[in-house]
């Protein structure tokens, strides 16, 4: 029996070929239904973003913190007087410095250290014994030339009588006139002698020239002093009066000449008036006169040495103390004054804030002229009619900065400090940094 091979039917082969062609297309049709949904997916995202980032500017346009509160002023508008400021030293009006006038061993020092002496006082004692005994030598010289001379003045008065007796040739009359003169002139020697040598003896006793406080005793009893060498035993300032010197620059010499010119004076003898005060003092309460200037400007520093008297009565001032000195001058009429807490400083300029019809803060640069107390004088850059903020210059973080103003007088405190820190405190932490933070 034959067995005959089997084969598929025709209509089998057609159906596995129409499923193949349906499963593509199935594929294909899932491909760009999937890249529909990716697109769909990429706009929806971009929907989102969009809308969170209006939300984010409504919250932040939301909690925008407000305005600062600053405090304003006008400027002060008053007639001051004018001055100028210097550095000084206090020097002493008289400094002696104490020298042996004769050599010796130091016998006994007479004074106390750093105390007040008075003129005469003995200072130093120098050994006294060769001086005495060489003034008694002197005066023994003296007394020897006395009675030379005084022999020598009878001879020739007997030279007299006995020329004119013709008993004396004219040769020894003029010797024994000679002899007068030569006696007469040994005398003053020996009176020159002896003076020399009770100067000596007085010099011996080293005494105080002026009334004032001595310094330290720079050699002590039993060393040898030499009048060659001139050794410096201590100094003597006068404290009754002091000099304080300063250098003025040459625009304050030029204005304090011709306010001396104005007045008819002679700018190096006028006396102008002149405060002064210690390191240690407040203010300026020392009164007095300015008595020398230099007669040229040192044309290294362009600046002219001055010197101002004052009175020490009470012994304040000590040469070498550094002070402050204010020359006065002419009055400023009108001048312009603020607080010193409202100027700032951009390197090497000055500027402040002042407010325009906005409210906004506005930069202006100034020039600044002397102080007044707690104010500063301000010559270029402001009107009286400016509104100058004083008190939240820190809150202000660029210039054009609208601001909430609260008026107060120049020189006086805010009406509300505690307040105005408080809304500081509330303006930082609402701030958008502080609220990423």
């Amino acid at each position: 029996m034959r067995v005959m091979a089997s084969t598929p039917p025709r209509d089998t082969e057609e159906s596995q070929s129409a499923l193949a062609a349906f499963n593509q297309k199935a594929g294909e049709g899932a491909l760009v239904q999937s890249n529909r949904i990716s697109i769909g997916f990429v706009f929806a995202g971009l929907a989102f973003l969009a809308l969170a980032l209006t939300a984010c500017d409504q919250s932040e346009a939301t909690s925008a913190p407000p305005s600062p509160t600053v405090s304003v002023a006008k400027a002060i508008k008053k007639d001051i007087a004018h001055w100028d400021e210097f550095p000084g030293r206090v020097e002493a009006t008289e400094m002696v410095q104490i020298r042996p006038r004769v050599s010796g061993y130091i016998e006994s020092v007479n004074f106390d250290e750093g105390a007040e002496v008075k003129k005469g006082d003995v200072l130093f004692v120098i050994d006294q014994r060769s001086y005495r005994a060489e003034l008694a030598r002197a005066e023994a010289s003296l007394a020897r030339a006395r009675t030379q001379a005084e022999l020598a003045e009878a001879q020739a008065v007997r030279a007299r009588k006995l020329l004119e007796a013709k008993a004396i040739s004219r040769e020894e009359y003029d010797e024994r006139i000679a002899a007068e003169a030569q006696g007469n002139s040994d005398v003053s020697k020996a009176e020159a002698d002896v003076a020399v040598a009770r100067l000596n003896l007085d010099f011996t006793e080293i005494r105080s020239p002026i009334d004032g406080r001595a310094g330290r005793a720079l050699i002590t009893q039993g060393n040898l002093v030499s009048a060659e060498s001139a050794t410096l035993l201590t100094t003597v300032v006068s404290i009754d009066s002091v000099y304080v010197t300063f250098n003025a620059d040459e625009q304050a010499y030029l204005r304090y000449a011709s306010l001396a010119n104005a007045n008819s004076t002679n700018p190096q003898n006028s006396c102008l008036s002149v405060i002064a005060g210690l390191a240690n003092e407040e203010g300026f309460p020392h009164t007095g006169c300015l008595d020398f200037m230099d007669n040229q400007l040192d044309p290294a520093t362009g600046t002219i040495r001055a010197r101002a008297l004052l009175g020490n009565d009470d012994r304040i001032f000590t040469p070498g103390l550094f002070a402050r000195v204010k020359l006065m001058g002419r009055n400023i009429s009108n001048a312009l004054l603020i607080d010193e807490k409202s100027v700032m400083t951009d390197q090497d300029r000055r500027y402040i804030y002042v407010l325009d019809a906005d409210n906004r803060a506005v930069r202006r640069d100034v020039k600044l002229g002397q102080t007044n107390g707690a104010l500063r004088v301000v010559t270029d850059g402001l009107t009286e009619d400016d509104l100058v903020v004083v008190y939240g210059t820190q809150k202000i973080f660029m210039p054009g900065m609208v601001v909430d103003p609260q008026t107060i007088t120049m020189g006086e405190q805010p009406p509300s400090a505690p307040n105005l820190m408080q809304q500081a405190d509330a303006s930082d932490k609402s701030s958008p940094a502080s609220q990423a933070r």
